[in-house]
Protein backbone atom coordinates (compact mmCIF):
# COMPACT_ATOMS: atom_id res chain seq x y z
CA UNK A 1 0.00 0.00 0.00
CA UNK A 2 2.83 2.59 0.77
CA UNK A 3 4.00 2.01 -2.16
CA UNK A 4 0.54 2.82 -3.99
CA UNK A 5 -0.57 5.30 -2.22
CA UNK A 6 3.35 7.34 -1.69
CA UNK A 7 2.91 7.26 1.87
CA UNK A 8 6.52 8.30 2.24
CA UNK A 9 5.72 11.96 0.63
CA UNK A 10 3.25 12.59 3.73
CA UNK A 11 5.41 13.01 6.32
CA UNK A 12 7.59 15.04 3.92
CA UNK A 13 4.69 17.30 3.18
CA UNK A 14 3.41 17.43 6.92
CA UNK A 15 7.05 19.19 7.79
CA UNK A 16 6.96 21.86 5.04
CA UNK A 17 5.05 24.84 4.95
CA UNK A 18 1.85 26.99 6.88
CA UNK A 19 -0.10 24.77 9.24
CA UNK A 20 -2.02 27.45 11.51
CA UNK A 21 -5.54 27.35 12.53
CA UNK A 22 -6.76 31.12 11.11
CA UNK A 23 -9.31 30.66 8.19
CA UNK A 24 -7.56 32.36 5.68
CA UNK A 25 -9.62 30.92 2.76
CA UNK A 26 -13.19 29.45 2.56
CA UNK A 27 -15.51 27.35 0.19
CA UNK A 28 -19.33 29.06 0.38
CA UNK A 29 -21.29 26.95 -1.92
CA UNK A 30 -24.91 27.34 -2.31
CA UNK A 31 -26.60 24.81 -3.88
CA UNK A 32 -29.94 23.83 -5.15
CA UNK A 33 -31.43 20.26 -5.87
CA UNK A 34 -33.27 19.62 -8.69
CA UNK A 35 -37.56 19.29 -8.38
CA UNK A 36 -37.83 15.78 -7.23
CA UNK A 37 -33.66 15.04 -6.39
CA UNK A 38 -34.17 16.14 -3.07
CA UNK A 39 -33.92 13.60 -0.80
CA UNK A 40 -31.23 11.85 -3.25
CA UNK A 41 -29.31 14.69 -3.18
CA UNK A 42 -29.10 15.32 0.67
CA UNK A 43 -28.33 11.73 1.44
CA UNK A 44 -25.60 11.68 -1.34
CA UNK A 45 -23.79 15.38 0.19
CA UNK A 46 -24.24 13.96 3.66
CA UNK A 47 -23.13 10.39 3.29
CA UNK A 48 -20.55 10.76 1.13
CA UNK A 49 -19.65 14.40 -0.53
CA UNK A 50 -18.93 16.35 2.62
CA UNK A 51 -16.38 13.58 3.84
CA UNK A 52 -15.07 12.26 0.46
CA UNK A 53 -15.36 15.91 -1.32
CA UNK A 54 -14.32 18.06 1.69
CA UNK A 55 -13.50 17.44 4.80
CA UNK A 56 -10.76 14.38 3.98
CA UNK A 57 -8.85 17.00 1.60
CA UNK A 58 -5.96 18.80 2.93
CA UNK A 59 -6.21 21.96 4.56
CA UNK A 60 -9.60 22.18 4.72
CA UNK A 61 -9.98 21.73 8.86
CA UNK A 62 -13.83 22.61 9.19
CA UNK A 63 -17.39 22.82 7.78
CA UNK A 64 -20.82 22.95 8.25
CA UNK A 65 -23.71 22.68 6.55
CA UNK A 66 -27.08 24.57 6.65
CA UNK A 67 -30.11 24.84 5.07
CA UNK A 68 -33.12 27.24 4.25
CA UNK A 69 -36.66 25.74 4.34
CA UNK A 70 -39.43 27.68 3.17
CA UNK A 71 -40.03 29.86 5.73
CA UNK A 72 -36.47 30.57 5.71
CA UNK A 73 -36.33 31.57 1.62
CA UNK A 74 -39.08 33.72 1.96
CA UNK A 75 -37.02 35.73 4.65
CA UNK A 76 -34.46 36.66 1.40
CA UNK A 77 -33.89 40.10 -0.20
CA UNK A 78 -33.52 42.05 -2.40
CA UNK A 79 -36.29 40.18 -4.52
CA UNK A 80 -33.97 40.89 -7.63
CA UNK A 81 -31.24 39.54 -6.43
CA UNK A 82 -28.00 39.16 -8.93
CA UNK A 83 -27.14 36.18 -7.00
CA UNK A 84 -29.85 34.34 -6.72
CA UNK A 85 -32.45 33.89 -9.60
CA UNK A 86 -35.13 33.41 -8.02
CA UNK A 87 -34.58 34.86 -5.03
CA UNK A 88 -35.45 31.49 -3.16
CA UNK A 89 -33.13 29.24 -5.15
CA UNK A 90 -30.18 27.94 -3.40
CA UNK A 91 -31.46 26.42 -0.16
CA UNK A 92 -28.70 24.28 1.19
CA UNK A 93 -25.77 26.25 2.18
CA UNK A 94 -22.04 24.75 3.05
CA UNK A 95 -19.11 26.66 4.49
CA UNK A 96 -15.78 25.42 5.05
CA UNK A 97 -12.24 26.88 6.69
CA UNK A 98 -9.24 26.42 4.38
CA UNK A 99 -5.88 26.76 6.35
CA UNK A 100 -4.03 30.45 5.70
CA UNK A 101 -1.74 30.10 2.84
CA UNK A 102 -2.68 26.86 1.50
CA UNK A 103 -5.26 27.50 -0.88
CA UNK A 104 -3.54 26.36 -3.56
CA UNK A 105 -2.44 23.32 -2.67
CA UNK A 106 -6.19 22.71 -1.49
CA UNK A 107 -6.79 23.65 -5.23
CA UNK A 108 -4.47 20.94 -6.65
CA UNK A 109 -5.97 18.19 -4.70
CA UNK A 110 -9.71 19.63 -5.01
CA UNK A 111 -9.71 19.04 -8.69
CA UNK A 112 -7.93 15.91 -8.80
CA UNK A 113 -10.51 14.32 -6.11
CA UNK A 114 -13.58 16.19 -7.85
CA UNK A 115 -12.04 14.60 -11.37
CA UNK A 116 -12.02 10.93 -9.65
CA UNK A 117 -15.29 11.56 -7.96
CA UNK A 118 -16.86 11.86 -10.97
CA UNK A 119 -15.27 9.10 -12.95
CA UNK A 120 -16.12 6.91 -10.26
CA UNK A 121 -19.49 7.80 -10.35
CA UNK A 122 -19.77 9.98 -6.85
CA UNK A 123 -21.25 13.15 -8.36
CA UNK A 124 -24.79 13.97 -7.74
CA UNK A 125 -25.69 15.66 -10.74
CA UNK A 126 -29.78 16.59 -10.13
CA UNK A 127 -28.49 19.89 -8.28
CA UNK A 128 -27.82 23.58 -9.83
CA UNK A 129 -24.92 25.75 -8.15
CA UNK A 130 -26.40 28.92 -7.51
CA UNK A 131 -23.43 30.34 -6.04
CA UNK A 132 -20.29 28.31 -5.26
CA UNK A 133 -17.14 30.22 -4.92
CA UNK A 134 -13.39 29.68 -3.04
CA UNK A 135 -12.94 33.36 -0.96
CA UNK A 136 -10.01 35.19 0.10
CA UNK A 137 -10.51 36.11 4.42
CA UNK A 138 -10.79 39.85 4.89
CA UNK A 139 -11.66 40.44 8.22
CA UNK A 140 -13.71 39.31 11.07
CA UNK A 141 -15.51 41.35 13.22
CA UNK A 142 -16.72 39.94 16.80
CA UNK A 143 -19.38 41.47 19.38
CA UNK A 144 -17.52 40.81 22.57
CA UNK A 145 -14.29 41.38 21.56
CA UNK A 146 -11.70 39.09 23.22
CA UNK A 147 -14.72 36.86 24.26
CA UNK A 148 -16.59 34.08 23.02
CA UNK A 149 -15.54 31.67 20.20
CA UNK A 150 -12.84 32.64 17.71
CA UNK A 151 -13.42 32.45 13.28
CA UNK A 152 -11.55 29.49 13.50
CA UNK A 153 -14.57 28.08 15.85
CA UNK A 154 -17.18 29.29 13.96
CA UNK A 155 -17.95 26.26 11.99
CA UNK A 156 -17.91 23.72 14.91
CA UNK A 157 -19.55 26.08 17.64
CA UNK A 158 -23.04 25.21 18.08
CA UNK A 159 -24.28 28.51 16.20
CA UNK A 160 -27.90 28.10 15.41
CA UNK A 161 -28.28 29.86 12.48
CA UNK A 162 -25.96 31.96 9.28
CA UNK A 163 -26.76 34.82 7.66
CA UNK A 164 -24.94 35.00 3.85
CA UNK A 165 -24.80 38.83 3.04
CA UNK A 166 -23.35 39.60 -1.06
CA UNK A 167 -22.48 42.76 -1.47
CA UNK A 168 -21.21 44.67 -5.01
CA UNK A 169 -20.03 47.95 -5.84
CA UNK A 170 -19.91 49.83 -8.61
CA UNK A 171 -17.01 49.21 -11.30
CA UNK A 172 -14.93 46.83 -12.46
CA UNK A 173 -11.12 46.30 -12.38
CA UNK A 174 -8.70 48.80 -10.38
CA UNK A 175 -11.78 50.88 -9.80
CA UNK A 176 -13.78 48.01 -8.38
CA UNK A 177 -11.08 46.94 -6.61
CA UNK A 178 -10.83 50.53 -5.02
CA UNK A 179 -14.62 50.81 -4.13
CA UNK A 180 -14.19 47.33 -2.84
CA UNK A 181 -11.05 48.57 -0.35
CA UNK A 182 -13.53 51.33 0.18
CA UNK A 183 -16.46 49.31 1.29
CA UNK A 184 -14.39 46.91 3.59
CA UNK A 185 -13.06 49.54 5.76
CA UNK A 186 -16.47 51.23 6.22
CA UNK A 187 -18.27 47.56 7.15
CA UNK A 188 -14.85 46.94 9.52
CA UNK A 189 -14.59 49.99 11.47
CA UNK A 190 -18.00 51.63 11.42
CA UNK A 191 -21.18 49.62 10.12
CA UNK A 192 -20.52 45.61 11.45
CA UNK A 193 -19.49 46.88 15.22
CA UNK A 194 -22.79 48.97 14.67
CA UNK A 195 -25.06 46.35 14.41
CA UNK A 196 -23.71 43.35 16.20
CA UNK A 197 -23.67 45.78 19.51
CA UNK A 198 -27.04 44.11 21.47
CA UNK A 199 -27.58 41.78 18.55
CA UNK A 200 -28.07 37.65 18.02
CA UNK A 201 -24.69 37.67 15.94
CA UNK A 202 -21.51 37.10 17.59
CA UNK A 203 -19.40 37.62 14.77
CA UNK A 204 -19.39 38.38 10.88
CA UNK A 205 -16.68 36.78 9.04
CA UNK A 206 -15.90 38.48 5.79
CA UNK A 207 -14.31 37.15 2.53
CA UNK A 208 -13.88 38.31 -1.45
CA UNK A 209 -14.15 35.44 -3.90
CA UNK A 210 -11.30 34.28 -6.58
CA UNK A 211 -11.71 32.96 -9.65
CA UNK A 212 -12.04 28.88 -9.87
CA UNK A 213 -8.91 27.57 -11.91
CA UNK A 214 -9.82 26.76 -15.91
CA UNK A 215 -9.82 23.03 -15.10
CA UNK A 216 -12.66 22.89 -12.64
CA UNK A 217 -15.48 20.55 -12.88
CA UNK A 218 -17.73 21.78 -15.85
CA UNK A 219 -21.44 21.78 -13.95
CA UNK A 220 -19.71 25.02 -11.66
CA UNK A 221 -19.64 27.73 -13.17
CA UNK A 222 -16.91 31.00 -13.17
CA UNK A 223 -17.31 33.10 -10.27
CA UNK A 224 -18.69 36.88 -10.82
CA UNK A 225 -17.55 39.52 -8.72
CA UNK A 226 -14.14 38.99 -8.18
CA UNK A 227 -12.73 42.59 -8.01
CA UNK A 228 -16.01 43.97 -6.56
CA UNK A 229 -17.95 41.74 -4.62
CA UNK A 230 -17.18 40.93 -0.66
CA UNK A 231 -19.02 37.85 1.02
CA UNK A 232 -20.23 37.90 4.76
CA UNK A 233 -21.20 35.19 7.35
CA UNK A 234 -22.74 36.57 9.74
CA UNK A 235 -23.28 33.80 12.89
CA UNK A 236 -26.01 33.75 15.27
CA UNK A 237 -27.00 32.71 18.52
CA UNK A 238 -30.67 32.55 17.82
CA UNK A 239 -32.62 30.86 15.36
CA UNK A 240 -32.59 33.82 12.63
CA UNK A 241 -36.92 33.66 12.85
CA UNK A 242 -37.40 34.67 16.24
CA UNK A 243 -34.68 38.24 15.34
CA UNK A 244 -34.97 38.46 11.89
CA UNK A 245 -37.20 41.44 12.00
CA UNK A 246 -35.44 43.41 14.38
CA UNK A 247 -31.74 42.99 13.22
CA UNK A 248 -31.46 42.03 9.75
CA UNK A 249 -34.10 44.02 7.90
CA UNK A 250 -32.80 46.89 6.56
CA UNK A 251 -29.28 45.77 5.39
CA UNK A 252 -29.68 46.56 2.14
CA UNK A 253 -30.75 50.07 2.84
CA UNK A 254 -27.77 50.55 4.91
CA UNK A 255 -25.01 49.99 2.66
CA UNK A 256 -27.00 52.04 -0.28
CA UNK A 257 -26.69 54.98 2.04
CA UNK A 258 -23.16 54.27 2.70
CA UNK A 259 -22.58 55.19 -0.57
CA UNK A 260 -20.20 52.37 -1.42
CA UNK A 261 -22.37 49.61 -3.57
CA UNK A 262 -25.15 47.57 -3.06
CA UNK A 263 -26.73 44.74 -1.35
CA UNK A 264 -27.48 41.49 -3.57
CA UNK A 265 -28.75 38.84 -1.05
CA UNK A 266 -29.36 38.64 2.45
CA UNK A 267 -30.39 35.00 3.34
CA UNK A 268 -30.92 33.12 6.48
CA UNK A 269 -30.22 29.63 7.31
CA UNK A 270 -30.20 26.88 10.00
CA UNK A 271 -27.62 23.90 10.60
CA UNK A 272 -28.72 20.89 9.05
CA UNK A 273 -28.84 17.78 11.36
CA UNK A 274 -26.31 15.29 9.77
CA UNK A 275 -27.96 11.73 9.44
CA UNK A 276 -31.38 12.72 8.74
CA UNK A 277 -33.28 14.10 6.43
CA UNK A 278 -34.97 16.40 8.85
CA UNK A 279 -35.86 19.49 6.71
CA UNK A 280 -36.68 18.28 3.08
CA UNK A 281 -40.32 18.03 3.42
CA UNK A 282 -39.82 21.99 4.23
CA UNK A 283 -37.78 22.72 1.23
CA UNK A 284 -40.10 23.69 -1.13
Amino acid sequence: MSDETRSDTYAELAALGPYGVHPGHALITMVEPHPGHEYAYNRWYEDDHYYAGAMAMPWMFAGRRWVATRELQELRYPEASAVARPVTAGCYLSTYWVTDGRYDDHMRWTVGINRRLSRDGRVHQGRTHVFTAFQDHEATVYRDGAAGPRDFHALDHPYRGVVLEVIDVEGDGAEGAGRRAELLEWLRSRHLPKRLAGSPAAMVTVFRPTPLPGDRMSYVKQVEGVDTRLTLLWFLQEDPRECWAEHFTGLDAAVVESGLGRVELVAPFIPTVPGTDLYVDQLR
